[in-house]
C-alpha cells in the first residue's frame, strides 16, 4: 500500500513541472492527513506554489487537494482552487455540467 511518495519522486516531479505553463492537481500524493505521510503531498503543493510565482497557471481541484493546500499554508498562492474535483475534470473534458446548463437556460 502506497501512503506517500518519497523525496526522489518529489525531485522528479519538480524537474518535470518546472517549465510547465499550466498544471492541474486533482488528488493528493498520499495520506497527507497523517503527518508521517504528508511530505509528498506538501512537496507537490510547494512545487505548484513556486511555479505559480514564476507565471504558471495552477488549478487545484477536489476537496482533498484543497485541504492539502490549506494545511500547507500555500493555498493563496495557487491560481485557482475549486472543491469540485470531478466536476472540474468533466468541464475540462468538454462535458456539459447540469448546474451550468441550468444557468444558461435562464
Amino acid at each position: 500500500m502506497g501512503l506517500d511518495n518519497g523525496p526522489d519522486a518529489t525531485a522528479e516531479q519538480k524537474a518535470a513541472l518546472s517549465d510547465c505553463k499550466t498544471v492541474i492537481m486533482n488528488g493528493p500524493m498520499g495520506v497527507f492527513e497523517f503527518e508521517k505521510f504528508n511530505k509528498g503531498t506538501f512537496g507537490i503543493v510547494d512545487i505548484l506554489a513556486d511555479i505559480t510565482k514564476d507565471g504558471a497557471i495552477t488549478i487545484i481541484g477536489g476537496g482533498d487537494s484543497v485541504a492539502a493546500c490549506e494545511q500547507s499554508g500555500r493555498a493563496s498562492e495557487m491560481s485557482h482552487i475549486s472543491t469540485g474535483g470531478g466536476a472540474s475534470l468533466e468541464l475540462l473534458e468538454g462535458k456539459v455540467l447540469p448546474g451550468v446548463a441550468a444557468l444558461a437556460d435562464k
